[in-house]
């Protein structure tokens, strides 16, 4: 991955302002086993499909897999955004893969899944930012498993409304979109997004008529007020369900850890989320965006 100029000076201050010590009992995760986790793993390659799952290397990836779930990432496996945080391949796609949401539907019907999160790459070089596929992704899954809940994790798409009328035609049960991290990390954490635009997309799906959810890391450079007035500013425009988990260090050349939130820290920013209203709050070290996204659905 290559970082920009911003992300490297973040990069520095932080590394040379932290003191993480050793990493805490709660941050070890069990390796990938049992014969479930085998059965997901075939049927991905078999189907030629990606998951955000391993892409982004998830801590979760074992629980998830052994209980038959995963979150598939369509697109492509090549984003066109240079977020500090992200593992996955930067670069230009050069094809559009049109076949992919028949695979999806297909493996989704063969898994039996309860609960589908579809999630993707940025493509900014496409005029709809992709949305034409989330689209059909969901309709094809609705016709194979209708009573399957779909919950969709999107790009902001620039903001473009026409992109989101599209996802409209095809509508999800959960609209999930990551601010990721607060105000004032967007330029190291993600350089190409605002963080206006993101809560504005929710507001937008909100009016809609759809349940909707966002995520963010913490532990990477946040102070706490910082995350509680994100929780206001999450709630304010009409975020159902919020995901709270521990920032880790991909690979060296990513941003840095700048600290390792405690139990009671997390503890804190879930009841002060359920206690503005908040319909559902994952809150500690090892959640992802789609951590429990099918007992989400059941709350709401």
């Amino acid at each position: 991955m290559k970082i920009n100029q911003h992300q490297k000076a973040f990069k520095e201050i932080v590394e040379k302002e932290n003191n993480l010590g050793k990493r805490p009992e709660w941050l070890k995760v069990k390796l990938p086993i049992g014969q479930n986790y085998k059965d997901v793993y075939q049927l991905m390659r078999k189907s030629k499909l990606n998951t955000v799952c391993e892409e982004a290397k998830c801590p979760n990836l074992a629980e998830c897999w052994n209980r038959r779930t995963a979150t598939f990432m369509i697109l492509g496996d090549t984003c066109t955004r240079s977020c500090g945080f992200c593992n996955v391949k930067l670069g230009l796609p050069t094809e559009l893969d049109l076949d992919e949401p028949r695979r999806v539907a297909e493996s989704v019907e063969t898994l039996n899944l309860k609960h589908v999160v579809i999630t993707s790459v940025n493509r900014d070089e496409l005029k709809d930012g992709g949305a034409s596929i989330f689209s059909e992704t969901v309709r094809l899954i609705r016709n194979k498993m209708p009573d399957t809940t779909i919950e969709i994790l999107i790009p902001d798409f620039k903001g473009d409304e026409d992109a989101f009328q599209i996802i409209m035609q095809n509508p999800p049960d959960i609209l999930n979109h990551n601010l990721e991290t607060i105000k004032r990390l967007y330029h190291a954490v993600r350089p190409q997004a605002k963080y206006e635009r993101s809560l504005e997309l929710i507001s937008w799906f909100k009016t809609k008529g759809l349940k909707t959810k966002s995520g963010i890391m913490v532990g990477i450079g946040e102070r706490k007020e910082e995350v509680f007035e994100l929780i206001d500013d999450l709630y304010n425009h009409g975020c159902d369900i919020m995901t709270i988990g521990q920032y880790l260090q991909p690979t060296k050349n990513h941003l840095p850890v700048n600290r390792y939130v405690t139990l009671e820290e997390f503890a804190e920013y879930k009841t002060y989320g359920l206690m503005k209203g908040f319909k559902a709050i994952e809150s500690s070290p090892l959640v992802r965006s789609s951590y429990h996204a099918d007992k989400h659905a059941d709350l709401i």
